[in-house]
């Protein structure tokens, strides 16, 4: 499978099971669990996709945009999140790419004032199923810590 077509498989309607980590990077093991929807559709003839989501957290419900761009030259994939929370802000990038069926991508981003690393992976992907998973590596070091998993199930 071609890079440019590795996100074919969300393609469609989804319903999302979140568990989302109360805080982050605070030694938090205490999670939130909430449903949402998404759905994702190609762009630009194939050459970026996006998807809307909906997304029920206890606290209030929001909406997001993650809008995913190919390079063709470096045969990579850029993520971008937007969301009703901040509207106007685009959050930086993550860049990255799928190998043996897991896409693995990574920028760096600002939580609570300190630099730090961002990773998503996607994993589990099957016709009707797929994983998300968010985590946060402090710049001064340290673990990774994921901080929020999102389970696709085909509509």
């Amino acid at each position: 499978m071609s890079q440019q077509a590795a996100f074919d498989f969300l393609v469609g309607n989804w319903t999302v099971h979140h568990r989302y980590l109360r805080r982050r990077l605070a030694g938090c093991t205490e999670w939130i669990e909430f449903p949402g929807t998404s759905s994702m559709r190609k762009i630009l003839g194939g050459l970026a996709n996006m998807d809307d989501d909906d997304i029920q957290l206890p606290s209030g419900r929001y909406a997001g945009v993650s809008l995913r761009t190919y390079d063709p030259e470096k045969e990579s994939w850029s993520i971008y999140w937007l969301d009703s929370r901040y509207p106007g802000q685009i959050f930086p990038p993550v860049h990255g790419r799928f190998v043996d069926g897991v896409g693995t991508f990574e920028g760096e981003d600002i939580h609570d004032g300190h630099a730090i690393k961002v990773r998503f992976l996607w994993s589990r992907i099957t016709s009707a199923s797929a994983r998300w998973e968010q985590a946060f590596l402090p710049n001064e070091g340290g673990d990774w810590e994921t901080n929020w998993i999102m389970d696709f199930t085909r509509v």
